[in-house]
This record gives C-alpha cells, structure tokens and sequence, in this order.
C-alpha cells in the first residue's frame, strides 16, 4: 500500500511535467522493478500509469501546457477556469472525475470483459484507420475558437508531420531529404512540448506585468456538483472504455471523443472552450476511463489497447504472466488482483492528488518573468529527456516558433499533436486495407466501417454548412 501510495504521487508528478509520458515512466519502471515480486512490480507500474494519466492536466489548467497528450483536451477549459480564479475548482473536478472514470473502466473491466475484447476483433485495418480519422476530426472540430476550419487544418498539418521516416510498411524513406536525423522521424512529446510550451511562454514574456489572478474556492468539489454531472461522468466513462478497447486508440482519444459528445449533449455549447466545467469533467473522465478499456484486450486477447498498455504487456511476460484467452484458466486469481490493485491505485489518486496539487497550485503565485523561464528550461529537459538526443530539441524550438505564428492566428494546437499521434495509425490502416483488399466496395461494406464512414460523412457535411461563406448584399 505504501509503494502503491507513493507510486501515484509520482505518476502524478511525472504527468505533470512536459514530455516524460506515462509510457517513458512505465519503461524505466520495468527495468528497475526486474527483481521485484510480479505483485508489487504490477502494484507500482499500474499506479504510475493511472497517476501519470491524471497528472497531465494539473499543468493543463495552470499553464494551458499539457503534460501529456491525453490532457490536450481539458486544456481547452481547464486554463480558462483558472484565468477565472477557478483552478483549485478545475484541478477539484477533474481528480474527482479521474476518479470515477478509472473506476467506471475497472467495472467493466471485471464484469463484461470477455464480451467487450470481442467488439475488438471486429476492427480491422479499414476500421481502425477511420476510427483513428474520426478522432482526428472530430478534435479539430471542437478545439477552434473562431472558424471550425482552422481546426482541421492543425489537425492535416499534424497527419503530414507524422509521415516523415521510414514507411513501414515498405521501409521507403519519406520526406527525409537525406538527412539522417529525419529517418526515425519527428518524436510527438517534443511537438506537443513545442506547440504548447513555447507560444505559452513566449506570451507571457511578451506581457506587461498583470495582476496575480487570486484562486478562490476549495479544491474539494461539491458534493451537489457531483451529483448533477454524475450522468456526464458516467456517459464519459462508457466512451472512453469504448475507446481504450479498441487497439491502439489509447487515452488521447477517449478524453478528445467524451468532449465532442459532451459538447454536442450540452445546453451550454457556448461556455465550452470558456471555461466549461462539462468540458473539463467529460475530458478527464474519457481518458482515465480508457484506462481500464485498454487493459481489456490486453488481458483477453493479449493486444495492448494503448501505448502504455503495450509496455504494460512487456512487464507482464518478464514476470511469467502470459495474458490471453487462457490467462482466466491458468491463472484464475489473476483478474482479481489487478481489479484490486486498480481500486486502490484509484482511491490514493483522491489523497495524493490534494497533496501534489496543492504544490502545483503556488506555481500560480510566481511571477510570470522567473517562471516561464523555468518552463522553457523544464520544455528543454523533457523534449530531450524522450529520446536522450539533441535533436528533439532542436525540433521543440523549431516547431514551437514556427507554430507560434498559427498560435497568434488563432490556430488550435491541440489538433496538431493529435494527427501527430494518430497520423501513423491512419496510414499504415488504410494502406493496408488498399493492400489486402482491391476493391474499395469491399472495404468499406464491413458494418463497422461502414458506420464509421457515415459519422466522418456527417462531420464533413457539418463542417462545410457551418464554414459557407454568406453573401450580403448592399444598397
């Protein structure tokens, strides 16, 4: 319980600081809990992982810089809430919302696992490439402030972005321009380092001096809040574990997807993007939820739900445990105990998250001139802390001035590391797709393709009506 406490609060930390993810963290781990017991290496990497998932969005509030790319979406209304004087309430909300996401996944986690890691042998190539399109999409649509076009456009920039290296599929360099470095591509934390962190302390710099924003309320939610977002948490929390079940969805896309449903249920579609504390609850709770949605086809069919997930299962096989359809049969105790370890993980996110926000929260009371430039250097750190090379930091500070233009433009970033990330799972799905099948009908008559292929239809139909430009005549 002690490691468990302790593994949480550093999870949390580490989410919260730019670019060391939940995946480098549960890396390392594996290696440095080699000798450990397969119970207390599962103990301590499960609560780093739902720690680390959480801690993203303490900086996501406080400072519109993510610390991880599941958190890009409450950045949308977490930073403006605490522009209001309102982040002890954002950070409140969104543990409480961390929560019960976790938990939600962890239920059907235990209950009806079987049954869901079924729905993921119904995705294939096709499927997956659109469900990663629709995500694309649909963050575009929701993350612009002014024209919804713009969003797409961050969105495209990031998918092209993400075709630079080496194909895999075939191993034919693209866009490389015979530059070594290029070959393995651009790493995604130091563009989300970049397009996040450097137009963020380039502003602030650029300011004159402001007045502190004075944080009131408690970071204890209310009980009568809870109770009437409770239905919103719980809507989230189904998506999210949708999402995680699908392989290679992972937690970025639950909290993006739970937003576009929560926006487009609300009645206050108006306050989102201002300060929505719908927003907030929905993100937060998609992507935690996608947690246990993650673990599902991991431990049924043996194929990881996110990135994570996948280094998850390398832990698991170094310790003997060999998840799949015969985990249940071999070992029968198993499923209890990583349910158990999971509630636990979940209910130290409540307390530790109290302590380790508290000390974020002061970070509000530094003035911006002495603390941008500890984020500049801590945006220093994380992009080269990813890969341990140069180069990523070049990459953070050419991507971050570069993008600060589009910033200043009103172009949303989120988008952008959101193609980054899912750019890779579009091309490689859909090329395959072209590859195994030659005919188009054939692919996309498959049910769940062919309701994918509608939604994206509708977003686009959407998009264009609410982009059409309106002729006025004058006398």
């Amino acid at each position: 319980m002690f490691w468990m406490f302790l593994s949480v609060s550093v999870g949390i930390i580490v989410g919260a600081l730019p670019g060391l993810t939940a995946t480098m963290s549960i890396a390392i781990l594996v290696g440095l809990t080699y000798g450990l017991s397969p119970e207390l290496t599962l103990a301590i990497i499960l609560s780093v992982y739902v720690g680390a998932i959480y801690g993203g969005s303490i900086t996501a509030i406080l400072l519109n810089i993510p610390g991880t790319a599941s958190a890009a979406a409450t950045a949308l209304d977490g930073h403006p809430l605490a522009v209001q004087g309102k982040a002890n309430y954002a950070i409140g909300v969104t543990r409480m919302a961390s929560f019960i996401g976790t938990l939600f996944g962890l239920f059907l986690l235990m209950t009806i696992a079987p049954m869901l890691a079924n729905i993921a042998i119904l995705f294939t190539s096709v499927e997956m490439a659109l469900l990663a399109l629709f995500g694309v999409l649909v963050s575009g649509l929701v993350a612009s402030p002014d024209l919804k076009i713009k969003g797409w456009i961050s969105a495209f920039i990031g998918m092209l972005i993400s075709l630079v290296g080496i194909d895999l599929l075939h191993g034919y360099a693209r866009f490389t321009f015979d530059v070594p470095m290029l070959m393995a591509g651009f790493a995604f934390v130091p563009i989300m380092i970049g397009v996040f962190g450097i137009p963020q302390v380039l502003d602030n710099l650029g300011r004159p001096p402001a007045d502190r924003i004075k944080q009131t309320g408690s970071i204890f939610p209310k009980l009568g809040d809870l109770v009437r977002y409770f239905p919103l948490s719980i809507r989230s929390g189904v998506i999210g574990t949708g999402v995680g079940i699908v392989p290679g969805a992972g937690e970025d896309m639950g909290g993006w997807l739970a937003y576009f449903a929560a926006k487009f249920a609300s009645k206050k579609k108006d306050q989102f993007g201002k300060g929505s504390t719908e927003g907030v609850i929905a993100a937060e709770t998609g992507n935690n939820a996608a947690i246990g949605g993650a673990m599902i086809p991991l431990l049924t069919l043996s194929i990881p739900g996110s990135a994570p997930a996948a280094v998850l299962l390398g832990a698991l096989l170094l310790h003997g445990v060999r998840p799949g359809p015969m985990l249940m049969i071999d070992q029968p105790d198993f499923l209890p105990l990583f349910g158990a370890i999971l509630f636990f993980a979940s209910c130290f996110l409540l307390v530790a998250g109290v302590v380790v926000a508290k000390f974020f929260i002061r970070a509000l009371d530094i003035p911006p001139k002495i603390l941008m430039p500890v984020v500049a250097v801590l945006s220093v750190v994380g992009a080269y802390a990813i890969n341990i090379r140069l180069f990523d930091v070049y990459v953070m500070l050419g991507f971050g001035l570069f993008f600060y233009v589009f910033h200043k433009q009103k172009y949303p970033m989120a988008p952008l590391v959101l193609g980054v990330i899912l750019g890779p799972m579009i091309d490689e799905n859909l090329r395959r797709a072209f590859w195994v099948h030659d005919d188009l009908a054939a692919i996309f008559s498959r049910p769940v393709a062919a309701g994918l292929l509608v939604l994206i239809m509708i977003l686009v139909l959407v998009q264009t009506s609410v982009v059409k430009p309106r002729f006025v005549v004058r006398r």
